[in-house]
Parts: structure tokens; C-alpha cells; sequence
């Protein structure tokens, strides 16, 4: 994935936002890879056994154009998605105008537009949290959390095929062990989760693949995948806010 990988290659650089090169360029496709991906709900099963969201106030780090604010609000108490590249917020507020208790506000991930302890749960998906230069906002979610509350960072796993090794294969210094080793040394739990992507056409699914891998890989994928879906793997990494007085 060409937006994953630079962006966690680019984390170890004092970066203050980086362009993401799909949903920044492409977001209707965009939408039809998020439409796409989870169809049944894996990784929405494992967050809600990690860090349930019903009835919390829940902020959605690196939200693009929205996609998941109306999702999280059908059961949250309210849902603040944050995202610095103002056209996509211009879009995301669109999504959620007749949404009462979503919002959305510009802003990058390492100085949330957010007030101390107002939040409930961190969530980011494939955003942001890429691994080794990410403490900035790790900072930020920790300060917005309330005590107890959690950061919940979903990422792709290098490691699952099919599409780990692809991912791998378009950045051969992008290592999934490292990124792994990073979060559990910041104290994150690890959950393996395996998601069905299913398109409804066929050219659809060609189609985020080139937006997703370099031209090389993309056509190496695309002859691989038969039919109109294919697993993808994640990674759910998860760490509370400690209650009481932590001492060093």
C-alpha cells in the first residue's frame, strides 16, 4: 500500500502532516475501498471487545472523509473526528451534517484541537499511527483520554497474506517486525484480525489496487486474485490510560 508504507517510512522525520497519495487524490474510489473492506465485521467485532464505545465519547484520529464517524455514532454518546487536509474535512462534515452527536474539526494528530481528559476512546485506523515517530501523537491521545479510557490504533499486518507481502514487496524497508516490536514496547496489547474485502465489480477491486501498490506490484496482485474478494490482515493495538498515580 503505497500511502501505508510511505507513511511509516516518513514517521522518523519531523513530518507535521504527510499527503496521503489515495484518499487525498482519489477519495470517490477511496469510498469504494472503504465500502468494500470488512464486510462482516471482523474488525469492528475485535475493537468492541477491546475498548466497547457504547455510550463514550469517542475521537477519530486521521478520519479522511468520515467514513466511520456515522458508524461509531449509532452507539457512542458522541464522536469527534479530526483530519488536517481541509478538503477531506469539508467532505467528512458533509457526511455527518443529520448526524446530532458527530462532529468534525481540522487539525493534525499530534495537536488535537481537543480538550484534556474528553475522551472516552482514541481511534485510528490506517492513519497516522504507522509506528517508530508517532509518539507525538500518542502524547495528544494519551492528554485527551480521561483516566481508563483507551487508544485503539488498527493497522495492516505484514505479515498475513495475501495482502501483507504485497504491502512488503512495494517498500522492502518497511518491516512489520519492527513496527510490531515498537507498539508492544510502548505497552500496546496486539490482536490479529482477518478481514474479507469483497467488491461488487471486478473493476473496482483493480482499480484500488492501483491506487494501493506501485504499478508493479498492483498487476502482480491483481493477477493473483481471482473473483471479487480477497482477506486482508490487521493488527488492533490497544493501550489504556492508566486510573491511579503511575510511579516511575
Amino acid at each position: 500500500m503505497k500511502g501505508f508504507v510511505r507513511a511509516a517510512l516518513a514517521a522518523v522525520r519531523p513530518v507535521d502532516v504527510l499527503p496521503s497519495p489515495n484518499i487525498w487524490h482519489w477519495p470517490e474510489l477511496y469510498e469504494v475501498e472503504n465500502r468494500a473492506q470488512d464486510v462482516d465485521g471482523a474488525i469492528w467485532r475485535a475493537l468492541r471487545e477491546e475498548c466497547d464505545w457504547a455510550g463514550r465519547d469517542v475521537v477519530d484520529v486521521g478520519c479522511g472523509d468520515g467514513f466511520h464517524l456515522p458508524l461509531l455514532a449509532r452507539e457512542a454518546r458522541s464522536v469527534i473526528g479530526v483530519e488536517p487536509h481541509p478538503p477531506l474535512v469539508q467532505r467528512a462534515r458533509a457526511r455527518v451534517a443529520d448526524v446530532p452527536n458527530a462532529e468534525v474539526v481540522a487539525g493534525p494528530a499530534q495537536r488535537l484541537p481537543l480538550r484534556d481528559a474528553t475522551a472516552d476512546l482514541v481511534h485510528a485506523r490506517t492513519a497516522y499511527f504507522f509506528g517508530p515517530g508517532c509518539e507525538p501523537g500518542m502524547r495528544e491521545a494519551d492528554r485527551v483520554l480521561r483516566p481508563g479510557g483507551a487508544l485503539a490504533i488498527v493497522d495492516l499486518d505484514g505479515t498475513a497474506e495475501p495482502y501483507g507481502p504485497w504491502l512488503c514487496a512495494d517498500e522492502p524497508r518497511y518491516n512489520p517486525a519492527d513496527v510490531e516490536r515498537f507498539f508492544a514496547d510502548q505497552g500496546f496489547s496486539l490482536r490479529r484480525v482477518r478481514a474479507l474485502w469483497r467488491f461488487e465489480r471486478r473493476e473496482d477491486l483493480e482499480a484500488v489496487l492501483r491506487i494501493e501498490f506501485s504499478e508493479t506490484v498492483a498487476e502482480k496482485a491483481i493477477a493473483r486474485t481471482p473473483g471479487l474478494s480477497f482477506e486482508v490482515g490487521y493488527r488492533v493495538h490497544v493501550r489504556r490510560k492508566p486510573v491511579g498515580i503511575v510511579l516511575p
